[in-house]
Order: C-alpha cells, then sequence, then structure tokens
C-alpha cells in the first residue's frame, strides 16, 4: 500500500506539479487532463449563462476581450517574475486559467446584477489589463516591432482565409464570431512564427512542438490551425444550430484559446522575457 502511494506522489509530481513550479510545459499526461477541466468549465459557464441571461453577441465579446488581455499579461507578470513563489504558481498554466476564469465569471455576474448591462464588466477588464500592461512596460520594451508585425501577419493571413470562404461554395453563416476565433488564431500562429523562427523561442505545447521540428518552421502553424478550425467551426455551427447558447460558449472557448496564447507571446517578444 505504501508502495501504491508512492507511486501516485511520484506520478502526481512528475506529471502535474513539477511542470507547473519550474514552468517545463506541457506533457501527454497533464494535456489530456487540463483539457478535462477545461470541458468541466465549459459547462459550468455554460450553466451561468443560462442562469443571468447572458447573450453572446458583439458587445459581450467586446466586452470580454479585455479580461484575455488581463490574463495574458498577469501570465507575461509571472514570467518577468515579477511576483515571487508559491503566489507565482498561480500564475502558471493551467491554474492561471481558473484564476483567470473565475474572476472574470464573477465581474459579469456582480455587473449584470447591479446595473444590467456589460459596463461594468468592461470597466474592470480595462483596468486589470492597463494595470497588468504598465508593470510590465516599466521593465523596459526590447521588440517595439513585434506587435505591429504580429498583427500584421494575422489580420493578413484572416484576410486571404476570408477572400477564399468567398470564393468556394460553402462559407460560415456565423461570419463575425467565426472570422473573430479565425482571426485570434492567426495572430496566435503569427506570435509563433515570428518568435520560434525569427527571435528563437521555443514553442511548449506537444502537438506543435512535434510538427514544427518535422517541418522545420514554425509557419506550419498557419495550415495547422486552418485545418483544425474551418471543419470544427463548420460544424458547431451546423449540428449546434438549434442549441444555441452550445454553440456560442464553445466558440467563445475557441476565441479564449485563440487570443491569450497570441497576447502572451506578443508581449514576452515586445518585452524580451
Amino acid at each position: 500500500m505504501n508502495s501504491l502511494s508512492s507511486q501516485i506522489v511520484h506520478f502526481v509530481q512528475r506529471y502535474y506539479v513539477e511542470p507547473i513550479i519550474n514552468d517545463s510545459g506541457y506533457n501527454p499526461v497533464n494535456t489530456v487532463t487540463w483539457a478535462i477541466v477545461l470541458g468541466v468549465f465549459i459547462v459550468l459557464i455554460q450553466r451561468a449563462f443560462r442562469r443571468y441571461g447572458i447573450e453572446f453577441n458583439s458587445r459581450f465579446i467586446l466586452a470580454t476581450a479585455p479580461y484575455i488581455i488581463a490574463g495574458s499579461s498577469l501570465r507575461v507578470v509571472e514570467d518577468a517574475e515579477l511576483i515571487d513563489p508559491p503566489l507565482s504558481y498561480l500564475l502558471i498554466t493551467p491554474l492561471i486559467y481558473i484564476l483567470v476564469a473565475s474572476v472574470t465569471l464573477l465581474a459579469l455576474i456582480i455587473s449584470r446584477r447591479l446595473t444590467g448591462s456589460y459596463r461594468l464588466y468592461s470597466a474592470v477588464g480595462i483596468s486589470w489589463s492597463a494595470l497588468n500592461l504598465l508593470l510590465l512596460i516599466r521593465e523596459g520594451v526590447q521588440h517595439a516591432w513585434v506587435p505591429l508585425a504580429v498583427i500584421a501577419l494575422g489580420s493578413s493571413t484572416t484576410g486571404c482565409v476570408y477572400i477564399l470562404l468567398q470564393i468556394l461554395p460553402h462559407s460560415l453563416s456565423m461570419r463575425r464570431c467565426a472570422f473573430s476565433v479565425i482571426l485570434s488564431h492567426m495572430l496566435d500562429a503569427s506570435s509563433t512564427y515570428i518568435g520560434v523562427d525569427w527571435l528563437g523561442y521555443e514553442e511548449k505545447h506537444v502537438v506543435p512542438t512535434l510538427l514544427i521540428h518535422t517541418a522545420g518552421s514554425a509557419a506550419v502553424m498557419y495550415p495547422l490551425k486552418l485545418i483544425v478550425l474551418l471543419p470544427l467551426l463548420a460544424i458547431l455551427d451546423e449540428s449546434l444550430r438549434n442549441e444555441r447558447d452550445t454553440r456560442d460558449i464553445l466558440v467563445l472557448t475557441l476565441l479564449v484559446l485563440g487570443l491569450a496564447p497570441a497576447t502572451r507571446n506578443t508581449l514576452r517578444m515586445m518585452l524580451g522575457i
């Protein structure tokens, strides 16, 4: 029994605790686990949306965007070692996702109850983002061109996808939401490409790392993301057309999964961290 207990402790230590403490990235075990945790959070957020009558629309996306930036910039605060352990462990994936999601949902619920709108919710997110960015900028900017390059590459790639979908016989009916997701992931792909190919950074996720090494360039992230995203968005649009709240929360999740790492990568490269 003691042997079994020690094996369990060793397993948890190796695959979960050490990657957080050492910020060593992902492995196949914790990747699957965090995906399951994400699924649970999606269900909880979906229930909260239903209960408080929150609609997924352009106003909600704009009001939520500052929280994505806040969470990503908070992660860079840890990258810059501006906060010491053990508090800094809360700012490492996946704990930071849980932290930011909890704060965001709490701010959203309070705002809806007090004002019935997204104004207070948006103001809190903007203030949080601004404080994080001011804290980081004080450390000094090394590559001011990086944000412009990421936005230029991400936007131009998204524009090409848009034109392509106009030519093809099938196009996504949930146009705005779909292209918000595509743009966020093209920004992520651009930040990875610039970081790995131009500035010598390394990818931490398991599958992208393998594909980048195989292709010899992080430019592989562009087709990789589109091969996954376009069919997935089409499936969500078609199969969940009568379950709008489920579709919307999944689209929001995809948006966060693209914009969050794109923002973090861009800030890190800009600051030279």
